[in-house]
């Protein structure tokens, strides 16, 4: 890309598209979970340009409001705010352009997905300082990263059930797992800069941890399946994704950042067996 456009798609991190494949996912299962993979195929084109420029916005938006943290940190303190290859004017621009993006995206669903969307925006804003106040954002950053569950839900069906809320609620869980996991990069450097997570939080135990966050995801997942097609075999569905995570906690040490990362995202591949968990229990109903 040009050198004058660098700094911007870095900004947005699109470099870096494993979030937005994590954004993606929730909204894909639940469109596919809720019958409309086929008929509303459409849909999953939207919602995967939405999480394009939505994940793109919320990295803009977070680097404005931890620009000064992130110069405080290794592992970010290069990034274009804090770095000053951005300046704080040209950051705002930008997230504006990425929104403008997301507004396309929002006036191709119906009006109860509009309002679903919307009702977003406060614990979006919210989400940067949650890194302040407590010492688990990665909770904040799973009600929001899995937001796009309920509103793929009601794209397609135009009401949240029960199935919706409970894939909804383990979408969450699944978001502190991995993010607790990609946490353990920063621990040193989140010490000293007095950030708090919920890899610091659970310390010794984080393996521990993401491991029951996953097992809630799974039973969550299970129920949400349950409710769609009461049939054990349509639990069955889940086992790919089962293995996968139960192989992310099993290696997992989280005293190098390298494995930490590596299995951060690996969650990519776990959101795709579960889109085919979903797609297949959701067209067999």
């Amino acid at each position: 890309m040009p050198a004058a456009l660098r700094p911007f798609l870095s900004l947005a991190r699109v470099d870096r598209p494993v979030g937005v494949w994590l954004l993606f996912w929730p909204g894909a299962w639940a469109i596919a979970l809720s019958g409309g993979a086929v008929t509303r195929w459409n849909l999953l084109l939207w919602f995967a340009l939405g999480a394009f420029a939505m994940r793109g916005a919320g990295c803009v938006y977070n680097d404005i409001v931890d620009r000064d943290l992130d110069a405080q940190v290794a592992r970010t303190r290069l990034r274009p705010l804090a770095s000053g290859r951005i300046s704080l004017r040209a950051a705002w621009a930008w997230l504006a352009a990425l929104c403008l993006v997301g507004l396309v995206v929002l006036l191709q669903l119906d009006r109860t997905a509009q309002i679903v969307a919307l009702a977003s925006i406060a614990p979006v804003a919210a989400y940067p300082y949650m890194k302040r106040i407590t010492w688990w954002p990665q909770a904040w950053l799973g009600l929001v990263f899995s937001w796009a569950a309920p509103v793929g839900w009601a794209a397609v069906t135009g009401g949240l059930p029960m199935a919706a809320l409970l894939l909804y609620g383990g979408s969450v869980l699944w978001v502190i797992g991995y993010d607790t996991i990609y946490a353990l990069q920063d621990i040193e450097d989140d010490t000293l800069a007095g950030v708090k997570s919920s890899a610091r939080a659970l310390g010794s135990h984080a393996r521990g941890g993401v491991a029951g966050f996953y097992v809630g995801a799974l039973l969550l997942w299970g129920a949400a399946f349950w409710a769609i097609r009461p049939q054990p075999l349509a639990l069955v569905a889940l086992l790919p994704v089962a293995l996968h995570l139960g192989w992310q906690v099993v290696g997992l040490d989280p005293a190098d950042p390298a494995d930490a990362l590596r299995r951060f995202r690996a969650n990519r591949f776990a959101g795709l067996l579960m889109a085919l968990a979903c797609l297949v229990v959701g067209a067999a109903t």
